[in-house]
């Protein structure tokens, strides 16, 4: 681990004036993902500034039809808060699922989405849902916060504040997931939400991604047989040690129709 400088702002405030302040200062939520990469050399910041002094970035709220997630809420929160529950049972089934205890107990909902790991899970539910990402500086729709491996629409200086998710009529997550991390080999997150269907896909290629013909076919006939030949080509794909792209090309398919029919059960 190479030295670095160590802050803990209380306020949002002070913590962006920190990150402006120092070229390649990097906000610490979680750690779960910038500590080993600290130990093992892969990162060098001259700062850390640490988000978890800063009580605005907390909290877990329902308004209306919509969600409200802070972004230091932490997975193990999301997964027992009974607004979450409540309002996205498959959100809360999702955040359940990451990693080990220790992860979802330290591992934040903007950590995640900022270091936007092509296998984490959260990005596939926040592109799912059409959800909004707010930060210091303004709001940021789904669609154009996930830009490719590791890389967001975020600036160095812009913080997650909160993630604002539409509730959907129906919702689920489905993944075959990699037995010793759980990360997500292939996790298709499924959601119908003010009369249209949007598929988002993580762990198969560098970035989260929808499969917009699998959105027409659901939008007409929301069943699992109705994308069963719905295939996505494989040369944009992952393939590694732990599945081909070709295997992946195929569970998509598998596990988007396992998704909407849990969806349709409401499990």
């Amino acid at each position: 681990m190479y030295a670095f400088a160590y802050h803990r702002p209380a306020t949002l405030k002070q913590a962006a004036s920190l990150l402006r302040k120092t070229e390649g200062a990097k906000a610490l939520s979680g750690g779960q993902s910038l500590i080993p990469a600290l130990k093992m050399r892969l990162a060098d910041p001259p700062v850390l500034v640490d988000l978890g002094g800063i009580a605005e970035l907390r909290g877990i709220r329902l308004e209306g039809t919509t969600l409200i997630i802070g972004a230091m809420a932490r997975h193990a929160e999301v997964a027992a808060a009974k607004e979450v529950m409540t309002g996205i049972p498959a959100l809360a089934q999702l955040a359940a699922g990451i990693g080990d205890r220790q992860v979802r107990n330290l591992g934040t909902l903007g950590g995640a989405l900022a270091n936007n790991d092509p296998a984490a899970d959260y990005p596939a539910a926040v592109l799912a849902l059409d959800a909004v990402i707010h930060t210091n500086k303004r709001a940021i729709s789904a669609d154009r916060f996930f830009k490719g491996l590791m890389e967001t629409a975020l600036k160095p200086d812009e913080i997650i504040t909160a993630v604002a998710f539409p509730l959907p009529t129906r919702a689920a997550y489905v993944k075959f997931r990699n037995p010793a991390s759980r990360y997500a080999i292939v996790g298709v997150f499924v959601a119908e939400t003010a009369g249209r269907v949007r598929v988002a896909v993580t762990g198969a290629a560098s970035c989260v991604f929808r499969v917009k013909p699998m959105e027409k076919k659901l939008a007409g006939k929301f069943a699992p047989e109705a994308i069963a030949k719905v295939r996505v080509a494989a040369d944009k794909l992952n393939s590694d040690i732990h599945a081909s792209a070709e295997y992946r090309s195929h569970l998509i398919t598998v596990i988007a129709q396992r998704a909407v029919t849990a969806a349709l059960s409401g499990k």
